[in-house]
């Protein structure tokens, strides 16, 4: 068992499959009792048969994250009946890559409400939970175009550079009272994120690179990473660490590729209607 985790209460969004399956049946193993949040029934009650073989440290709740009022009654509740909230999983979310001039404002309301203010409405509600009790952590799941600009990505970049943005400012409000806050900003893994699309239109999601990394690795290494309280977890670190700094520091190599990228989606775009 792993200390940090073991015997604690922890909640994760999205965690019918992909990130978040993982990231929950790693916590599973490593001792904690976990709330497997999703807004499908069906869905998180099927997640849960899959991890059966932990007994009653699994535990299902059924939330509707673009819900102010369904995440408020899932922390508050999970709280409630667990008796403290150690964990916060913010990592329900969609994809999106698509020519900006493609995309309606529906679109933008639909990927903002999603990936955007469901991590705000967990954090709002889990916040003074943690406060009261003294202790918590709250991991909130950015992406590699949180702290990079893909183009072609501008939906979903806004939405990551603000979920990177706002808990990197909240791990420093906070690390006095003893709440500590993380972002995970994954690259390529291994996930149906890709086939997740903002509105249900294939927007070029259609299927996982090849270059993916395995999630079940995703998981061990995030975890490991929040047990060391890490602020921003890129993942698999390599080459992905080194394209963030070269951008952040201005790289001409960096910037290079970025215009490169997005000359071959304009052009893949137009020939094929999707970003391959």
């Amino acid at each position: 068992m792993d200390e940090y985790y073991n015997g604690k209460i922890a909640i994760v969004t999205g965690a019918n499959s992909g990130i978040g399956y993982a990231v929950s049946e790693e916590l599973l193993k490593r001792g904690a009792v976990v709330y497997l949040a999703g807004r499908s029934r069906e869905k998180v009650a099927k997640a849960a048969e899959h991890l059966s073989a932990y007994g009653d440290r699994v535990r299902t709740l059924v939330m509707d994250v673009t819900k102010e009022e369904q995440v408020q009654k899932g922390i508050e509740g999970t709280a409630a009946e667990a008796g403290r909230l150690d964990f916060l999983f913010n990592n329900a979310g969609v994809g999106g890559t698509l020519p900006f001039e493609q995309a309606t404002l529906e679109d933008w309301k639909t990927i903002i409400d999603t990936n955007l203010w469901s991590v705000i409405y967990g954090v709002h509600f889990a916040v003074p939970v943690m406060l009261r009790q003294g202790s918590g952590h709250i991991v909130n799941t950015s992406s590699i175009a949180g702290i990079i600009p893909p183009p072609f990505q501008a939906l979903y970049s806004l939405t990551k550079f603000g979920v990177t943005g706002m808990t990197e400012c909240l791990k420093y409000e906070f690390a006095e009272k003893g709440i500590h806050f993380s972002t995970i900003c994954p690259a390529n893994i291994a996930t149906a994120i890709f086939n997740k699309s903002i509105d249900g239109k294939t927007h070029g999601d259609l299927r996982v690179p090849d270059d993916a990394y395995p999630v079940g690795k995703a998981a061990a290494f995030i975890l490991d990473r929040v047990s060391e309280q890490k602020g921003i977890i890129v993942v698999p670190e390599d080459p992905n660490t080194d394209v963030w700094k070269g951008y952040v520091l201005g790289d001409r190599e960096v910037e290079e590729q970025l215009y490169q990228m997005a000359h071959d989606r304009r052009e893949a775009f137009e020939k094929t209607g999707t970003y391959f």
